[in-house]
């Protein structure tokens, strides 16, 4: 079993590694997402360049890879033991360090949503309100998206802690700091224009848009 676990391992990377977001603006506008809006080949500058209807989808087809990356293991065989985290990691670095796009791939947020829904969904119920919370008061995607990388660890280390119905398996909480520390170190330039008031928000015109956003 072992040598078919690391081929699921390696397809979660393949599944996300998959562009969505890029595909969709180069089906859609024949232009190469990195190009215009932020640069950011992710679902958020999608919504910027193509839309809230087409921007949605790509944001669902993000959220889906990672979902579709930690259940599959489930699917095969009801004895996954530390599989599905494993495969949420590999679906997470894959659209990081994206193969089809030389390696420069999104934030991971929507990739990390989908795992992580999979993973331990009444935590990230809890996360999505403290996101939705946060965006609806600043109107900043990335301001929401770091407080959700803050909020999520900490909600899964006290279950697992407390060791209660939902506390999660041991590489679950050990993923989640790993999520957390890479989506927050991929977006030190957010951090540096939120420092500086400068960070973009959906109250700001399109194209007032920073670099990297």
């Amino acid at each position: 079993m072992i040598g078919s676990d690391w081929v699921a391992v390696a397809l979660a990377f393949l599944l996300g590694s998959l562009p969505f977001s890029w595909i969709l603006v180069w089906l859609l506008r024949g232009v190469d997402l990195r190009t215009v809006g932020s640069g950011n080949p992710g679902a958020t500058n999608a919504f910027r360049v193509v839309g809230k209807g087409w921007g949605t989808l790509a944001l669902l087809l993000d959220i889906g890879k990672g979902l579709a990356a930690v259940l599959a293991p489930h699917w095969l065989s009801p004895e996954t033991g530390w599989l599905p985290a494993a495969c949420g990691l590999a679906a997470i670095l894959g659209n990081v360090f994206c193969p089809f796009l030389k390696f420069k791939g999104g934030k991971a947020v929507a990739t990390a949503s989908g795992v992580f829904l999979g993973l331990v969904p009444l935590s990230f119920l809890i996360t999505a309100i403290v996101f939705g919370l946060v965006f609806w008061w600043t109107r900043q995607v990335s301001l929401g998206s770091l407080a959700g990388a803050v909020a999520l660890p900490l909600i899964l280390t006290g279950f697992y802690i407390t060791r209660g119905t939902y506390a999660p398996h041991a590489t679950v909480v050990a993923l989640v700091w790993f999520a957390a520390i890479l989506v927050i170190f991929r977006h030190r330039a957010n951090i540096h224009r939120i420092l500086k008031g400068e960070e973009f928000s959906f109250r700001s015109p399109v194209k007032s848009d920073p670099p990297g956003a």
